[in-house]
């Protein structure tokens, strides 16, 4: 991908790296993410407006602590250091790092000594977020103190001969609440970026990019209905048209009306070659009796495999393999291999396409994030039903259901899950939520159904809110929506008589049941 402006990011093993790549694409600048020990002139072939170095978990005099290579540091661009990635830039330009006598985590007040450059705009005490026990000491005197904690008179420097700029805490992380401006400082007015990347021109240079790949050959993707595949469907159709084609798989364990509804949208709207595979009772037939959460998952991206392998197998001339593959995946990939990888990933984790298919892989938002990808489908003109829609697992509702797999507690659970969601867009809260949804617990208990007992099953409701999906907090539905839902649910959906809430945190709670 060639951009005219790029912000290379050397990753150090911090948690935070992918945010900080986020913030600066915030302010419409590109940046990528590299390990930190990536060759120089690799480095210097992106031409980038400037480099930060993350943090990381290491401590830079301890035995194989990461660093980068020292040409690095002499590319003539800007460079900001970032807590570890400050302290290897500050040792390689002089100066040296030691244990502090008191060290800093969370939230700390931080005096701005000077507000010109990376702290433009920003003036007196601030609020940062620290996590080091290490800190700079200057022997050299060629560093100028920007900021400072009551601990770390070096808590932001600046080397006075140099392009050198270093933070020793987190400015990508939101409990930094003047961090953005910290990076756009640094972005724009030290490596002198225009802010000019916008995912129209993303678009236009990856339909050439696809257009050059592909050429006059046949291209087949696996259309889950998903936000990640349908952009990644219109947009390879809006570069090919009908060399193109998407097989869709219902295998039975869909939402409400899903497989009509996507089907409706890709045949009506963008005039795809849409291939819908009804493969329902393969499925159920071979969930039957299956209890366990894993075997379920494995019988299931098992028979997804084999369905789709079937319907590919009678494209004779398909050359190429679309996938969703987003910039995570492929950072995920760097940090543990050293470099992106071509290995065919999980599909929405149910399970890898077989290799022995000999398909070329075309990923063409193998650059964005989630929120990049949205936007991108914006301008595609994919409907916000899709853009916007919740996260859901690629077994489908099998892991919504406890216990065995029946079709008539698939229908139960379809039904309950679309009056939560229903009811939740009604309230207006479908967007603040990250991921909502109905679970059915096949356990009996005991109600009141006018004058009769009634002895039947259990919806639980699970709503959360992440940035991340590593953590989640439960949300705190108003009481009037969640009584809503349950009188709803027990009224509209026969055989539940309960209606449960579920206020559990991950951890120590998955955000999924099984």
């Amino acid at each position: 991908m060639s951009q005219n402006e790029t912000i290379l990011i050397l990753d150090f093993g911090s948690q935070y790296t992918q945010l900080i790549a986020r913030r600066v694409r915030e302010n419409n600048v590109y940046s990528e993410i590299v390990p930190f020990s990536v060759d120089p002139e690799k480095a210097r072939s992106i031409n980038p407006a400037g480099i930060i170095l993350s943090g990381g978990p290491a401590s830079v005099y301890t035995k194989n602590a990461p660093f980068c290579h020292k040409d690095i540091f002499s590319m003539n661009v800007p460079i900001l250091g970032i807590c570890y990635g400050m302290q290897i830039g500050c040792m390689e330009l002089g100066s040296k790092v030691t244990p502090s006598t008191k060290r800093e985590y969370g939230e700390t007040a931080c005096k701005i000594i000077d507000s010109s450059n990376l702290f433009d705009s920003i003036d007196g005490d601030i609020t940062v977020w620290n996590s080091h026990g290490d800190q700079i000491t200057d022997l050299s005197g060629r560093f100028v103190s920007l900021a400072s904690t009551t601990n770390c008179p070096f808590a932001a420097v600046k080397h006075s001969d140099s392009d050198f700029y270093g933070l020793q805490f987190h400015p990508e992380v939101t409990h930094t609440p003047d961090g953005s401006q910290i990076l756009r400082n640094f972005v724009y007015k030290i490596c002198g970026c225009s802010g000019a990347w916008q995912t129209g021109s993303f678009l236009e240079e990856t339909i050439a990019e696809i257009k050059e790949q592909v050429k006059d050959k046949k291209v087949v993707c696996a259309l889950s209905g998903g936000v990640d595949s349908s952009v990644t469907a219109a947009i390879i159709n809006k570069a090919i048209g009908k060399q193109l084609t998407c097989i869709f798989v219902d295998n039975g364990l869909l939402r409400h009306n899903e497989a009509e509804y996507i089907s409706k949208t890709f045949n009506g709207n963008f005039n795809l070659d849409f291939n819908l595979i009804n493969a329902q009772d393969r499925f159920v037939t071979k969930l039957k009796g299956v209890l366990d959460p894993e075997k379920k998952r494995k019988i299931i991206g098992h028979e997804f495999i084999s369905v789709f392998t079937e319907e590919a197998g009678k494209l004779k001339d398909a050359t190429f393999l679309a996938q969703g593959t987003l910039y995570p995946d492929v950072i995920e990939s760097v940090s543990v291999h050293g470099g992106p990888t071509a290995t065919i990933k999980s599909h929405h984790n149910v399970g890898g396409l077989p290799e022995n298919m000999d398909l070329e892989l075309v990923e063409p938002l193998r650059f964005l994030f989630k929120d990049e990808v949205r936007k991108l489908g914006h301008e595609l003109g994919l409907p916000d039903e899709i853009i916007w829609q919740h996260p859901f697992p690629g077994p489908g509702l099998s892991v919504r259901i406890i216990g065995e797999i029946t079709t008539e507690r698939l229908e139960i659970l379809r039904n309950a899950d679309k009056i939560t969601i229903d009811e939740i867009k009604a309230a207006g809260m479908y967007r603040e939520i990250s991921q909502a949804f109905a679970v059915l617990i096949p356990l009996g208990t005991v109600g009141v159904m006018g004058d009769e007992r009634s002895y039947e099953n259990v919806i639980a409701i699970r709503a959360v809110k992440t940035t991340d999906f590593m953590t989640a907090d439960w949300v705190d539905l108003p009481n009037s929506l969640l009584r809503t839902i349950s009188s709803r649910i027990i009224n509209e959906v026969k055989g539940v008589n309960r209606v449960a809430y579920d206020i559990s945190t991950k951890p120590p709670s998955t955000i999924e049941w099984e």
